[in-house]
């Protein structure tokens, strides 16, 4: 695969995984795919300028339970930061954009894993 096509597959499994953990109800709120998409690209640009900042305080490898307990309230910021700037997204208060981190990983984790069985690879 290209790396365009790759992006494109990247962009949709996230979109699709922001809009699946917004129907659950469960601290995330989504207009609809479309709003779904422009909030992973925008999610993931504030993901990465996240880590880069991390990195510069030596936190850039983190591993073991307090890296994924300092991941999913980094995660947590990048939604409620997210939803500040995003008409289409809202993250309902810190605890709903934990329990949303949480279930973003999970569902992505899965959809990624479904995707692996059939040969498709999506780096998320």
């Amino acid at each position: 695969m290209g790396p365009i096509f790759s992006f494109i597959i990247w962009l949709v499994v996230a979109a699709l995984v922001i809009w699946l953990v917004a129907r659950m109800n469960i601290g995330l709120e989504v207009r609809g795919f479309g709003a779904a998409m422009i909030a992973a690209l925008v999610i993931a640009a504030i993901s990465a300028v996240a880590v880069w900042l991390l990195s510069l305080f030596g936190l850039g490898a983190m591993s073991g339970i307090l890296g994924a307990i300092i991941s999913i309230i980094v995660a947590a910021l990048v939604l409620m930061f997210a939803g500040a700037i995003l008409p289409g997204l809202k993250v309902n208060g810190f605890n709903g954009a934990i329990v949303a981190a949480i279930a973003i990983g999970v569902v992505g984790w899965l959809i990624t894993w479904a995707l692996g069985l059939f040969g498709v690879n999506v780096a998320m």
